[in-house]
């Protein structure tokens, strides 16, 4: 079946059914040209028109590159270990993407959960002269 990521509304569908199938407390922010889930403060998954990147750890990626419409993912044009990016065509079954989920959170899952950055005091008001 093919997918139209271009269609309007894709990311937005595709980030409903990730956040069904997490069926878990995760926060959401804007990253990667789209929407990224962090679990614990750490990156899970990010939904966007290129697909869903999903966060597996450099141990898992050797089988997992076996499957259809994955690659890895690049940054700056080089891969980025343990990050891939699976096509809007290997996510179109629930049955793929809860595949894709679970990997992510099997390895996400076993990290440490990270704290929050300080929020950074607001600078000074500096007075104005009339």
């Amino acid at each position: 079946m093919q997918v139209n990521p271009e269609s309007p509304g894709y990311v937005e569908i595709l980030t409903q059914r990730v956040r069904a199938t997490l069926n878990r407390p995760t926060t959401l922010k804007r990253m990667f040209s789209g929407l990224t889930f962090m679990l614990e403060g750490n990156m899970l998954c990010a939904v966007s028109a290129k697909g869903l990147m999903v966060r597996i750890g450099a141990g898992a990626e050797p089988e997992a590159l076996k499957r259809p419409f994955v690659a890895r993912c690049l940054g700056a044009g080089r891969p980025i270990a343990g990050f891939l990016l699976v096509e809007p065509d290997g996510v179109v079954s629930e049955a793929d993407l809860r595949a894709w989920l679970n990997l992510a959170v099997v390895y996400v899952g076993s990290l440490p959960p990270k704290k929050p950055k300080p929020r950074k005091p607001p600078l000074p008001r500096t007075k104005r002269r009339h």
